[in-house]
């Protein structure tokens, strides 16, 4: 995602970590007035939710995660994502973190879309895919990842997201997309 440069006027870094970056930037805003905005820079992400089954089932089964979430005071449900790494494709990202947190290779990937997750004070954008003709594949979690994979058909994954059971925005984003304009739901 590129910034307005003609709008940064300057930025003070706040913290420099692995997953975050935090600035105070000085911004000219469209009326020419000056201010400060504090703002959480990101690598962006990759998100996918695994079908099992054909594009035109009914009603497929789908992997979901039980994912332990600090932020968040505990386990959600969530479809497999992850920050892109360093010379990879979105592409390349969503299928390393399919595997990774699920143990499962697609076969086919769709692009669904692009999000911006809270572009009020961050510049972070998820890249949202489902996957087709898994096969198995390694999964290998990171050591703070805690999750249990679930699978489920596609209706009880819409249910969750509708009773409110799943909170997470780009999980429900991808599984709303999805079923919509993917899979006719």
């Amino acid at each position: 995602m590129s910034e307005d440069r003609r709008a940064l006027l300057g930025t003070t870094v706040i913290h420099d970590g692995r997953v975050v970056h935090l600035s105070v930037d000085t911004v000219r805003f469209p009326d020419g007035s000056v201010g400060k905005l504090e703002l959480v820079r990101h690598r962006g992400a990759a998100a996918v939710l695994p079908v099992l089954g054909q594009r035109e089932d009914r009603d497929p089964d789908v992997l979901l995660l039980q994912q332990y979430r600090y932020a968040a005071g505990g386990v959600i449900y969530e479809v497999p994502a992850g920050i892109i790494e360093p010379g990879e494709s979105w592409e390349e990202c969503a299928r390393r973190e399919l595997e990774e947190e699920t143990g499962f290779r697609a076969g086919t990937l769709v692009k669904l879309t692009t999000i911006h997750t809270t572009p009020g004070f961050t510049n972070e954008e998820i890249h949202l895919y489902a996957a087709f003709d898994l096969t198995e594949g390694t999964a290998r979690t990171d050591d703070d990842e805690f999750l249990q994979v679930e699978r489920m058909p596609l209706s009880r994954a819409l249910e969750l997201a509708r009773s409110g059971e799943m909170t997470d925005a780009k999980s429900l984003v991808t599984i709303f997309f999805a079923a919509r304009f993917l899979l006719g739901e």
